[in-house]
């Protein structure tokens, strides 16, 4: 399972005009995703290219993102993406952002449930990967993706290897 965050890994961000002199590349917005989201701007930043490789990988794709549905309806579409699981965020306790946390980590562990799972995110840090390390029984990948860039071929190669390498180690369905 891989939960995908949008801004940031798939909608870059934030990058100065001294990092991307000639601005952000762009694409040509697919028409489902136009007429989803009407003329939403960042969507041309979105790399049709990307969606070929996070569909190739060996996992579910679950959007783990503030777009919620929007996500299905403006995302899926620029990237060649089939209409993918969701996930439904608690409402905010007094728990969130407690010790340096990620408010969506806690929610992400919970739903993998003892299963191997990689997380796709901007925002992670050391303290949500030493977090799930303790709370969570399977193997996980937190991946932090810098904003500015979005997921890059790099990123993308070093998600796939950890996937397959889980493959090669399960046990055997059955076993256990």
């Amino acid at each position: 399972m891989l939960f995908l965050d949008v801004d940031g890994p798939i909608v870059p961000f934030g990058a100065t005009s001294r990092e991307l002199p000639g601005g952000y590349p762009t694409y040509p917005v697919a028409d489902a995703a136009r007429q989803a989201a009407g003329a939403h701007p960042l969507l041309a930043r979105i790399d049709p290219a990307i969606g070929r490789r996070l569909a190739a990988l060996p996992c579910v794709l679950v959007w783990a993102t503030t777009w919620m549905a929007d996500a299905n309806e403006c995302v899926a579409p620029q990237l060649g993406l089939p209409e993918l699981p969701v996930v439904s965020w608690p409402e905010p306790s007094d728990e969130d952002g407690r010790d340096g946390l990620h408010w969506k980590t806690r929610t992400l562990t919970a739903l993998a449930a003892g299963r191997p799972f990689v997380w796709v995110d901007d925002e992670i840090t050391d303290r949500d990967r030493a977090w799930v390390a303790d709370h969570h029984r399977g193997r996980a990948l937190l991946h932090r993706v810098d904003p500015r860039r979005g997921l890059t071929g790099p990123d993308l190669a070093a998600v796939e290897s950890w996937l397959r390498e889980i493959g090669r180690t399960a046990p055997p369905p059955g076993a256990g």
